[in-house]
């Protein structure tokens, strides 16, 4: 009796190994952009803004790094 088996591993090709390297790029660099932006944004603000939202000026890269990154 002869059997048959379906043999299939879970090799990526080169091809798909730099489409998820750029995506990853793109991804990273987007979640930069969001940081860059929210710090901007946050230092452009008044002092008295930020003591209005209950933060001040040393705090800025912490909160736009989490609103980025979504961890500390």
């Amino acid at each position: 009796m002869a059997t048959a088996s379906d043999i299939r591993t879970n090799n990526t090709g080169v091809v798909d190994r730099v489409a998820a390297f750029f995506n990853e790029v793109g991804a990273r660099y987007a979640r930069y952009k969001t940081y860059r932006e929210t710090l901007n944004e946050m230092a452009s603000l008044s002092n008295r803004e930020l003591r209005d939202l209950g933060l001040c000026r040393s705090q800025l890269r912490s909160v736009a790094w989490e609103h980025a990154y979504g961890e500390h």
